[in-house]
């Protein structure tokens, strides 16, 4: 009896995870790093040359099968603040909030291995803008923003209802910037995002 107990476990433990089905739902917890592109324009007809910093906040993704193995995840966040420097000095900060929505396609690679890929669109929300350094006492803002999305990432299912995620996403983020109501140059964001998560299959 014990050697069949043994073997049923064992049996059990190599088991494929079931790929993800039409009907399914899945929410992802976990952390993400907003890490902006390098080189990120310059404000005032070019004399103001800036860089933006990266900043890691919790996360949340859903995702809804419509299809198996296709899903139409919306992922969200708490706010992410940004410091904006120009050679080196702080001159502002803002916080944003950038839900995506996605449609992506999972591939049934191993038994527990599920990398996938997806499309989307993506609104950022500035706000909370303040100025610093020499332009403190104006009045900053960034401008809100629309912009594609790309996703790759892989699931490592653990069992039949949660996985561990690792993913990147590229997210197009150009925004308006204006100091005292007056436009001084656009911000070219264009973030990398890195994130880690625990995935549940409902």
């Amino acid at each position: 009896m014990k050697t069949w107990c043994l073997a049923a476990a064992i049996i059990a433990a190599l088991s494929p995870a079931a790929a993800q089905q039409a009907g399914d739902l899945t929410i992802g917890l976990g952390i993400a790093n907003v890490n902006p592109k390098s080189d990120n324009g310059a404000l005032a007809s070019g004399a103001v040359p800036i860089s933006i910093g990266d900043n890691t906040r919790p996360q949340i993704t859903a995702e809804y099968f419509i299809r198996d193995n296709i899903g139409v995840e919306l992922l969200a966040a708490l706010p992410f603040k940004h410091s904006i420097k120009s050679n080196g000095t702080e001159i502002g900060t803002v916080k944003h909030l950038p839900p995506v929505l996605s449609l992506q396609y999972h591939f049934d690679a191993t038994p527990q291995l599920k990398p996938f890929l997806g499309v989307g669109v993506n609104f950022t929300g500035f706000f909370d803008a303040e100025s610093k350094g020499s332009l403190a006492g104006n009045e900053l803002r960034v401008k809100n923003s629309w912009g594609l999305a790309a996703h790759v990432g892989t699931d490592y299912w653990i069992n039949d209802r949660s996985a561990l995620r690792a993913d990147l996403r590229w997210i197009d983020i150009d925004a308006d910037v204006t100091l005292d109501g007056g436009d001084i140059g656009k911000a070219e964001i264009d973030p990398v995002v890195a994130g880690v998560s625990y995935v549940m299959k409902f």
